[in-house]
């Protein structure tokens, strides 16, 4: 279910901006209001809707929703610059009703050691979708002349395996939830500072990165769009090693995730080629591999079951909220100093994060993995 759910979504993600500017002659400020529209409707869904409802609807619009995205990929291919607009914002609705469910669902294990492991084997399908995602599309593209309008047929029968897949999702049971609790609770914010710290760059090169690509070393759509394949594998082998060796005491090798980050931002103005481009994406995907397992992991160490689905939906509503309105700032900006200079800028809110949330939650045992001592009795210690 989550290979095919973030399979579908990434390309909806990617190749919307592609088919609204080459195909339909938005212009790049278009290109970031049609990707705000996507991500604000799944604001709404993640951040009202799936939090009021009990798990027994939930799970109802969760299947409903696979069918809904199957119907609009049709859609997508027949759009024009007017259909365009809602199809796109029904499949924000319909991914957000998907993302914080399948989140909640891979942390329902008791055992922390086992259930951290669980959200990293998640995150790896995470990962493991979007290698298998941009490659397909990749071919897609050299097969069909970069016709982005047939990508989206192509991947028709992948959201039909998502909606058979969806029928055996575990929903938890949700009646003590509390929303004013959970938007309170203090792994929320963590996690929230953490993510930070990745999403807000992420959140523009999910956008711009082959627009980027294509202005910058003049190269085809479909070689243009072979970078993510290259991220999205580093990504995935970071996640992988997180699955088999789970990080007790995550602040260091999340300092090396956000020192890699900055670094690579500020790469961009002096990249000479192509190929040292598509090297600087491969050292973007530890970041992008690491810190959104280690977001997730501190939200399963910080809440009970009965909160967890709601954290979840919150903390997946915040960064739909960056990738709502960074793209918007971001096409808005590249216009007047370009692409490079406009990716180093994306380096102070990285920078302020990172010093608010080591200010404040640095020695916070939310970083550390509790262990039991048995010559203390079974008492959980750092």
């Amino acid at each position: 279910m989550t290979i095919s759910m973030r399979s579908s979504d990434n390309m909806v993600i990617t190749t919307v901006p592609l088919l609204s500017e080459i195909n339909l002659g938005f212009s790049k400020f278009l290109v970031g209001i049609i990707s705000a529209l996507f991500y604000s409707s799944t604001f709404i869904a993640t951040f009202y809707l799936n939090p009021r409802l009990n798990s027994t609807i939930r799970r109802k619009i969760f299947v409903s929703s696979n069918v809904v995205i199957t119907i609009l990929l049709l859609l997508y291919y027949f759009s024009d610059a007017i259909i365009l607009w809602p199809v796109s914002a029904l499949s924000g609705l319909a991914y957000g009703m998907l993302i914080p469910n399948l989140i909640t669902s891979a942390s329902l294990v008791n055992d922390q050691k086992a259930r951290e492991r669980l959200i990293s084997l998640y995150s790896v399908g995470l990962s493991l979708s979007l290698i298998i995602g941009p490659a397909f599309e990749d071919y897609i593209l050299a097969a069909t002349g970069d016709n982005y309008r047939e990508v989206f047929l192509y991947f028709i029968p992948i959201a039909i395996v998502g909606l058979v897949a969806s029928i055996w999702i575990n929903f938890p049971e949700n009646r003590k939830e509390n929303r004013k609790y959970a938007i309170k609770n203090k792994a929320l914010k963590v996690s929230i500072l953490t993510i930070t710290t990745y999403n807000v760059p992420f959140a523009a090169l999910s956008i711009f990165l082959t627009l980027f690509a294509i202005s910058r070393f003049h190269v085809s759509g479909s070689v243009a769009y072979s970078p993510y394949i290259y991220f999205f594998s580093i990504s995935f082998a970071t996640r992988l090693f997180m699955t088999w060796r789970p990080f007790r005491y995550i602040k260091r090798p999340l300092i090396v995730s956000i020192i890699i980050t900055s670094l690579v931002l500020i790469s961009f103005p002096f990249l000479p080629n192509f190929t040292s481009f598509i090297f600087v994406m491969m050292l973007l995907g530890i970041p992008h591999g690491s810190i959104f397992p280690v977001s997730t992991i501190m939200i399963s160490r910080g809440t009970t079951l009965e909160e967890r689905a709601d954290v979840n939906s919150y903390f997946m509503a915040y960064n739909n909220l960056l990738f709502m309105i960074i793209p918007l700032v971001f096409g808005y900006v590249v216009k007047f100093i370009g692409y490079s200079i406009s990716f180093v800028i994306l380096v102070i809110p990285v920078v302020i994060t990172t010093i608010l949330l080591f200010k404040k939650y640095g020695k916070d045992e939310i970083f550390f993995h509790k262990r039991v001592n048995a010559k203390n009795k079974g008492i959980p210690v750092k």
